[in-house]
């Protein structure tokens, strides 16, 4: 065995503890039992602590100094370059705080859902200070150039900084703001036969069937429930994706399950090659983001998409769709209304809830805020962007499980990732002229190959930047997505911005 086939072998030990982890983790979300909380946070930091050890050991910085020489491709070289940025950034991480973030974590989540059971931010507000506080930690063992959030940004989206991050947003700000109060002037469609009572079996079915026509493979995958929706991947084949059913609001589920299967079908559509290697797994949040509101809006809240599945829906609830036209039902699945819940946010004020959130983590890491200033500070910022304000903290501060899960420098991605929807979407359409005709015959064969053969086949091999380039021809901008939602809701309701 040489230089390279030795570090790939210890790489694919570090691989498995860390994918035991995320099954850990998946079981955590769907089945396990509240009881379980605190042994299954011992495990994991077991798990998470050995995987670290293992990665940052001696040996493998040895062994990546032998392995040039030993490369047998340009896939090995690609691995080279990855695992040096990789072991670089763990190295200066103790163990001792991947231990105890791991277990901060553990305990955080199980008091996030006893803080949205009892509506109360109290419950959890000393957990999410010890979060801020070991995240603030972390920040600092990694290092960085400009501001402490740039060493957690770089987690979900390497090579992207505060201030690239800052001028993308203030440019959407600028936009939106003034976009969603007009719009808000206008006179909104009807959307209330969305939200009568609707069987959760029925949501499940067609869901399912949804998921089977745009791609997942359900041989390689499943789909389950959970509070926070989400997607995880065990091995390329082995993506799993969670869905949240609303008895009385028929596309929440919907679009939680498009949205989450365009991370799986991202996952399930690495080269087999990258299987098991610090390669086989998306290059970039923003850039996994971008595959799931592709699907979730470029797809999923089109009317081709709907000229397809619209009689399917019908025929799952005669009772409450039989008498709605597909126009009407367009129109409401469109319809932009300010409200307080991020997933359930039309598209074009998403954005303006990321980027309230993006805020306020830079502010909690920088210290110029508490964890207990949170539902104050974020009522004021719902407020001053959308114009509502939370009535309580399970409709505010407490609705995202993602600081629960130690996640600080992530929000950012979702607006990134929608930026590149755009650009990518776009690139698409060119390509492909017939995409609106196979989307309205539900065969979407043709743009999931186009996405696996531009995007999802490289995995970490080629940066989100260089991807973006490489076959878009533009660095990421604000831009095109803006263009987007001009063009589409200039038709929908009649506005001049």
């Amino acid at each position: 065995m040489n230089s390279y086939e030795a570090l790939c072998s210890r790489l694919s030990a570090v691989d498995d503890l860390q994918k035991a982890a995320a099954l850990l983790e998946w079981d955590r979300e769907t089945h396990m039992p509240i009881g379980g909380v605190a042994a299954r946070a011992r495990q994991l930091a077991t798990l998470r602590t050995l995987a670290h050890e293992r990665f940052t050991d001696d040996r493998i910085g040895a062994l990546l100094e032998a392995a040039a020489g030993a490369v047998p491709d340009a896939c090995g070289e690609d691995l080279l370059d990855v695992v040096r940025r990789d072991y670089v950034r763990a190295r200066r991480v103790p163990k001792r705080l991947v231990h105890d973030l791991t277990m901060a974590v553990g305990h955080a989540e199980a008091a996030w859902r006893r803080a949205r059971t009892a509506n109360d931010f109290a419950v959890f507000a000393g957990h999410l200070e010890r979060i801020i506080a070991l995240n603030i930690e972390k920040a600092e063992a990694l290092g960085y150039d400009e501001c402490r959030y740039d060493a957690l940004l770089e987690e979900y989206e390497p090579g992207m900084r505060t201030a690239a991050v800052r001028a993308l947003f203030s440019s959407l700000q600028a936009e939106l703001i003034p976009m969603v109060r007009e719009i808000a002037q206008c006179e909104p469609p009807d959307a209330a036969f969305l939200h009568q009572p609707y069987d959760v079996d029925g949501q499940w079915a067609f869901g399912m069937e949804v998921l089977q026509a745009i791609g997942y493979d359900f041989m390689r995958g499943r789909q389950d429930t959970s509070v926070h929706p989400f997607s995880t991947a065990f091995s390329i084949d082995d993506v799993r994706i969670t869905t949240r059913l609303d008895p009385h609001n028929v596309t929440s589920g919907i679009f939680s399950s498009l949205h989450e299967a365009g991370h799986a079908l991202y996952e399930q559509g690495l080269d087999p090659a990258l299987e098991n290697t610090p390669l086989a797994d998306g290059t970039s949040l923003g850039m996994h983001e971008s595959q799931s509101r592709l699907w979730e809006n470029q797809i999923g809240r089109s009317r081709p998409f709907w000229e397809h599945f619209y009689a399917r829906l019908q025929a799952h609830f005669p009772s409450q769709l039989s008498s709605v036209s597909l126009d009407a039902f367009y129109r409401a699945v469109n319809r932009v209304e300010p409200s307080c819940i991020r997933v359930e946010a039309d598209e074009v004020t998403y954005n303006l809830h990321i980027l309230l959130r993006f805020e306020l983590e830079e502010q909690l890491i920088a210290e110029q805020i508490g964890a207990r200033d949170l539902p104050t500070a974020w009522n004021e910022q719902m407020q001053a962007f959308l114009g509502v304000c939370p009535s309580n903290d399970v409709e505010g501060v407490l609705q995202d499980i993602h600081w629960a899960m130690g996640a600080i420098g992530y929000f950012p991605t979702y607006t990134l990732g929608n930026l590149m929807s755009a650009q990518i979407f776009t690139c698409a359409q060119a390509a492909l002229p017939d995409l609106n005709r196979s989307a309205a015959r539900g065969d979407f064969t043709d743009l999931l190959a186009w996405l696996r053969t531009h995007f999802h086949q490289y995995g970490r091999r080629r940066s989100a930047a260089a991807l973006m380039a490489q076959f878009t021809g533009e660095v990421l901008s604000a831009a095109p997505w803006l263009a987007y939602v001009r063009n589409k809701y200039g038709v929908l309701y009649p506005i001049q911005h």
